[in-house]
């Protein structure tokens, strides 16, 4: 059997500042099988070729522009029109995120033949508009190449599609499944732009130092890396060190450009900087907002500098996940075209919470609000609901559901004779409400708000087809004492361009009130759970950071309890698969972060960590090939 074809790619030094020999753009492949000549990027040029004077100033524009995954004609538009704004400003250059054109992650839609065409003809009309003498532009997009399908951006100038640069290292762990779609590309040299060698690393590039390395050992003199990372709460910091790093090693400054917006569960939220070479902070873009921003540089002694830019403000923390949530719940029911909301709010602090992030998202006139009252609904959550909706300004409706609940006791009661009641019943009122909810929706086209938080969703202490109805969970990966932190803050603070009133908007009464769920008389949820803060505390090392049984009851948590809350854990993955999407703030969300199996009879034993059997393990370094002896 023929092995793997390798493909050696050796990188030339040359001096940072020199003006770059044509013949070095042949080193790495940048035209492609099928294209339109008019279009296709420029071949090397003979060496004998007068090349244009570098600038010694440039004005780049960073488009931190939201993008939806296939609106290829929508993206296009949102691009042309930053385009647009950049030219007048004077911008030399305008710079899109990562797969701009496609939006992110295209996950398997990348690969329908139709797309890709679809992408490239909007990368050729783009290029085509680069003829007005406007600002060139660099996009991300999907591109075949020899067969092969690339995540690449490309720069358009002069009604041309100048370059290529493909990205080399594809992430395919958490949220990330690149390699399952794309191409790993060949280490990048810099691209040429007006005589300045720009490196065009992109997103998961810069986590590495062998693509830097390869675009400073062939001239590179600035790096523009195009980005679509996802929101993580604290992940800006993150960002912040792995480029300075990479400024560091390189001596090169380095233009980190974020998508924002909100694609299924993910939120992008933008923030996006500049870093000189000296690694000081030149420039830093807003969170959660849309901005073309302008920033200036100059060619000195020591190379080039950011001289110019934005310092904006950023939402980090619990602010940073409200306003994700915000974020993602809008462009979830914008980008899928439902005219508004519904819920039910409970007088529970759940509810309250969703009901404020809906209001902050779409305005008190989309969101419609319905209590569903039974005999176990004390009379402090009738008046804490109606409360909460005329704090927030939203129409609040009360549809009780007692006819449906004991309608449907009646039909079973002939199946259940003999049998006494248990949670089977509770199940009943919480279905009978989420009928209630989606008949609203069908009727009307709003859609239903789930209101469950994380720490439920990971014991299954949740309903299916009852209160797990509905389309979108702001909440879904905000655990249970989270909840309680957002819902204060949200009494004193809300995110830029919220749509909601100021003040307060959840009554204090429904904050300090135990949680019940109010399905039997005088419930808690403490009577079938341990308290929210030892049971999200557990669930963050089961979950989050996967720890042993052991080394949970090592700091102090007792045994039986841990091994309770894992049991929930496994036995609720069947509701899991079957909830809603909903917003991802934190390191490991249920959904693309974490992947178990339904069917698991896997337990931790709670023993000790112990050593493998060294008198029975492989002779020699495991994982290689042995040598045969004749």
């Amino acid at each position: 059997m023929r092995g793997p074809r390798v493909i050696e790619l050796r990188c030339r030094y040359v001096p940072r500042g020199a003006i770059p020999h044509p013949a070095l753009r042949a080193t790495f492949p940048r035209t492609g099988e099928g294209l339109r000549n008019r279009f296709a990027p420029r071949a090397a040029a003979p060496q004998n070729e007068a090349m244009p004077v570098p600038a010694n100033r440039l004005v780049i524009a960073l488009a931190q522009i939201p993008s939806i995954v296939g609106d290829i004609d929508g993206n296009l538009k949102r691009l042309s029109e930053a385009r647009a704004e950049a030219a007048a400003f004077g911008a030399d250059l305008v710079m899109a995120p990562e797969l701009y054109l496609s939006g992110y992650p295209p996950e398997d839609l990348v690969l329908k033949p139709a797309f890709q065409e679809a992408c490239r003809r909007a990368c050729e009309t783009l290029a085509r508009a680069t003829a007005d003498g406007g600002p060139a532009a660099l996009v991300g997009l999907p591109w075949v190449e020899g067969g092969e399908l690339y995540n690449a951006a490309a720069l358009l100038k002069n009604g041309r599609i100048e370059s290529v640069r493909f990205k080399v290292d594809l992430p395919n762990y958490g949220v990330f499944d690149e390699k399952r779609v794309f191409r790993r590309g060949p280490d990048p040299g810099p691209l040429v732009f007006d005589g300045v060698r720009i490196g065009v690393p992109i997103c998961e590039d810069i986590w590495t130092p062998d693509p830097i390395e390869c675009i400073v050992e062939t001239g590179g003199e600035i790096l523009l890396a195009p980005n679509a990372s996802p929101y993580e709460r604290d992940k800006l910091a993150v960002r912040l060190a792995v480029a300075k790093a990479r400024v560091a090693e390189s001596g090169l400054p380095l233009v980190y450009l974020n998508q924002v917006g909100g694609q299924d569960e993910l939120v992008f939220e933008g923030a996006s900087f500049v870093v000189n070479a000296d690694g000081a902070l030149a420039a830093q873009l807003p969170t959660f907002r849309s901005v073309v921003a302008r920033t200036v540089w100059e060619r000195g002694a020591d190379g080039w500098r950011c001289v110019e830019g934005p310092r904006e403000p950023v939402e980090q923390g619990d602010e940073g996940d409200y306003a994700a949530c915000v974020l993602g719940l809008r462009d979830y029911v914008d980008n899928n075209r439902f005219p508004g909301v519904v819920l039910g709010l409970s007088g529970g602090i759940d509810s309250a919470l969703c009901a404020a992030m809906a209001v902050d998202a779409l305005g008190p006139e989309r969101v419609h609000a319905v209590m569903l009252p039974y005999r176990f609904t004390a009379e402090e959550s009738l008046r804490d609901a109606a409360a909460c909706a005329k704090a927030l300004g939203i129409r609040y409706d009360v549809a009780p559901i007692a006819d449906v609940v004991e309608g449907a006791e009646r039909a079973l009661a002939p199946l259940f004779a003999g049998r006494p009641r248990d949670v089977t019943e509770e199940n009943v009122q919480s279905r009978a409400r989420g009928l209630i909810l989606m008949s609203i929706s069908n009727k009307f086209g709003a859609m239903v708000v789930t209101t469950g938080n994380k720490s439920e969703m990971s014991v299954g202490y949740a309903t299916l087809y009852g209160d797990m109805n509905g389309g979108f969970n702001p909440i879904k990966d905000v655990y249970k004492t989270e909840v309680f932190r957002l819902a204060t803050l949200r009494n004193r603070w809300k995110p830029p361009g919220a749509r909601g009133p100021n003040g307060i908007v959840i009554p204090p009464e429904i904050i300090v009130r135990p949680p019940t769920a109010e399905l039997r008389d005088n419930q808690k949820d403490e009577d079938s759970l341990p308290p929210y803060p030892t049971l999200d505390a557990i669930l963050y090392r089961l979950v989050e950071q996967e720890k042993r049984l052991s080394d949970i009851v090592a700091e102090g948590f007792e045994s039986e309890v841990v091994r309770k809350v894992e049991r929930l854990l496994y036995l609720a993955e069947y509701k899991r698969r079957q909830s809603a999407p909903g917003v991802k703030v934190g390191p490991k969300n249920f959904g693309r972060d974490r992947r178990y199996p339904i069917v698991n009879r896997f337990r931790d034993s709670a023993q000790p960590v112990r050593a493998a059997d060294a008198s029975i393990a492989p002779k020699g370094q495991a994982g290689t090939s042995e040598r045969f002896e004749e």
